[in-house]
């Protein structure tokens, strides 16, 4: 199976309106200049302490990142005068910047919101510590210019293991997905299923907005899986941990038979277990899905069943013929039918 880089995405960008929308709840912002430069576009994810472009030096200023003003640029534009005070900040507000975050309950200088006002550059305050802040907008902003890739399958969360179910259309996907969910487990999307990659070996998979849990039967149509099993029948995000692809038993296909050979599938960068699944009219899928998604939690918790078995194998071929003829079976007494 093969993913196709044609599928991966990012965003070039966001408003700094929309993200006011995600973090002043959420991290408490709070606007302290007029409603103004909400249009500006935010290309970082990373942000930038201006401490040094506002004490004059602006050779590496990177002033197209969101501007976090802590404790010590604060304490520093307190002990200048006035007119310093607005010469410094004019300094930096002659470059584009997005908006400026004032953090630590600290009070804006009426110079900073009046030039703020002027340059149409917005400006939030928080409550947070600056270093507390700073960890979560980076990691939201993260979220938001992380690649992303759409891929045609379900994701289904099996005793906590993120199962993608992959296949030619018709397969049986979405159906397999519904019987695990009957059976306990967890939606998260059905049809197309969006990965985020987060940080070095981590995709994180979740359903397009307008889809969400929605899922489509041939025969029946469109339906809502959170509004028939409820809501512990889903899930909103899963880390993908195992890709199973579905396809009709083929004789001239290869087939794992022993475990030993772990296959993986790249996808972003990322290698995640594979697992080609061959359908054949009677095999029960979904019970097959939670003994792969078992035998994969015990993998992780250190215990291979075919590692183990080949070692059991070696140790009785060692032992020779003889010893394995010498083997006595005793049967418990009166345990037979």
């Amino acid at each position: 199976m093969k993913i196709s880089n044609k599928n991966i995405s990012r965003k070039e960008s966001i408003t700094v309106e929309f993200f006011y929308k995600l973090t002043s709840e959420k991290f408490k912002l709070k606007l302290l200049s007029n409603k103004v430069g909400f249009d500006r576009p935010i290309t970082q994810q990373n942000l930038h302490r201006p401490g040094l472009a506002l004490a004059g030096f602006i050779d590496l200023f990177s002033y197209n990142r969101v501007q976090m003003f802590g404790n010590t640029e604060m304490r520093y534009l307190y002990q200048l005068s006035k007119e310093e005070r607005e010469k410094s900040i004019r300094r930096i507000f002659n470059f584009p910047i997005p908006c400026i975050i004032v953090t630590n309950n600290n009070d804006p200088t009426e110079e900073l919101i009046n030039l703020a006002n002027e340059y149409g550059i917005p400006v939030f305050g928080s409550e947070y510590s600056t270093n507390k802040l700073a960890f979560l907008v980076t990691d939201l902003l993260d979220d938001q210019f992380a690649p992303r890739i759409t891929i045609h399958g379900s994701f289904v969360d099996v005793y906590g293991v993120g199962m993608l179910f992959v296949g030619k259309s018709g397969i049986g996907k979405s159906e397999v997905a519904l019987d695990l969910v009957e059976r306990g487990h967890r939606l998260v999307a059905d049809d197309v299923v969006v990965f985020t990659k987060k940080g070095e070996g981590i995709l994180m998979g979740s359903g397009t907005e307008l889809a969400k849990h929605f899922m489509e039967l041939r025969g029946i149509g469109i339906v809502n899986v959170q509004q028939i099993f409820g809501i512990r029948s889903i899930r909103f995000q899963k880390r993908l941990e195992i890709v199973i692809e579905l396809e009709l038993w083929d004789e001239n296909s290869s087939y794992t038979r022993t475990g030993l050979d772990n296959s993986t599938i790249t996808i972003q960068d990322v290698e995640v277990p594979y697992l080609k699944l061959p359908i054949i009219p009677g095999k029960n899928i979904t019970v097959i899905a939670e003994v792969i998604a078992l035998n994969y939690l015990l993998k992780h918790y250190g215990y291979d069943a075919a590692k183990v078995f080949q070692q059991r194998l070696a140790e009785e071929l060692k032992k020779g013929r003889q010893a394995r003829e010498e083997r006595i079976i005793d049967y418990f007494e009166h345990d037979f039918e």
